[in-house]
This record gives structure tokens, sequence and C-alpha cells, in this order.
């Protein structure tokens, strides 16, 4: 009997653990707030326009994407700059610095005071959302995409691109607009 278990769990390190090991690097996983999706084979356009249900012409940026990608799934780290951990301003701040050239203070609340508004129907790809959280104004930031999509750093799962239209971040929404010059 004894020998029998062993065979099991033999056979199924042997067969199933090289299984799991290559699954796992064949495919970058982008959260969305309500479910997965994977991001596999193509060119960074093509499968950020297939997310973002888009056509690739429509994606301005290509450096954009390639930072976002970069940064996908680094964890969340209140203060955090870097890719052991970031927080929604810092993550905000690298992107604008490093896509956009364009300096921004590093907080979400001074961020809000740089922003040229608009309406939610006129934003566009590299704008930025804000969100009041625990009843604290601007508390959270992110920088909008297409299609309501926003990429941000979340507390729980790290960078993240999320839907504006979640009902969860929608209730939260309250500023949104461009950088000004």
């Amino acid at each position: 009997m004894m020998i029998r278990v062993r065979s099991i769990v033999f056979l199924y390190l042997v067969i199933f653990t090289p299984l799991i090991y290559t699954s796992c690097k064949s495919k970058k996983i982008i959260t969305d707030a309500s479910k997965s999706n994977a991001i596999s084979s193509g060119s960074i356009k093509e499968r950020y326009a297939s997310l973002l249900n888009v056509k690739e012409k429509e994606l301005n940026n290509e450096k954009l994407y390639r930072f976002i990608d970069s940064w996908i799934g680094v964890p969340h780290r209140s203060g955090g700059m870097d890719k052991r951990g970031v927080d929604c301003s810092g993550f905000t701040f690298l992107l604008e610095k490093e896509v956009y050239d364009k300096d921004l203070p590093r907080t979400a609340r001074t961020m809000a005071d740089k922003v040229k508004r608009k309406y939610e129907h006129d934003l566009e790809e590299g704008d930025l959302v804000f969100f009041d959280f625990d009843g604290q104004k601007f508390s959270h930031v992110g920088v909008y995409l297409h299609n309501n999509k926003f990429v941000h750093a979340s507390t729980s799962k790290g960078v993240i691109i999320s839907d504006l239209k979640d009902p969860w971040y929608y209730k939260y929404f309250t500023r949104a607009g461009s950088v000004k010059p």
C-alpha cells in the first residue's frame, strides 16, 4: 500500500510539475477588476488592442504599452517607486515622466491640481483618472487607455488594468483630465 502511494505521488510530480511550470511561462497575465485576461503572443500593439477592444492603429503610443507591459503585476507598496513595489501616484508619476516626459507632483491629490479637466466621454489615451476612496479627495489615480480601461497600481493586486465602468470603481470616480503643459 505504501509503495502504491509513493508511486502515485511520484507520477504526479513527474507529469504535472513540468506542465505547471511551462504553462506559467507561456502567458503574461493582465488582471481586470472583474476577470483575468491572458495576453500571450503577438506584438505589443496587437496584444493590447485585443485587450482594450480597439484597432491597433488606435493605440497611439507604443512606448506607453511597453511601459505598462513591463510594470504589470508589480505589487503595491505604499511610497514605492520601483519594481519591488509601487503605489498609484508613484506609478503614474513614473509613467508620465518616462512615456510623456512630463513632470508631475508625487501625490494623487496634488496631481489632480495639474490636470485640465475633461468630461468622461472626452478622455484620451494618457489622461489621468482620479478616485475618492475612504472619503479622501483624490486618494487614487490611474492613467486612461481606451474604452473605459485604465492602468493603475491597485492596493490589493498591484499594477493592473481595470474598467472605469466597473461599479466598484465608478462610484468613487471623481475627476479626469489631461496633464497641463
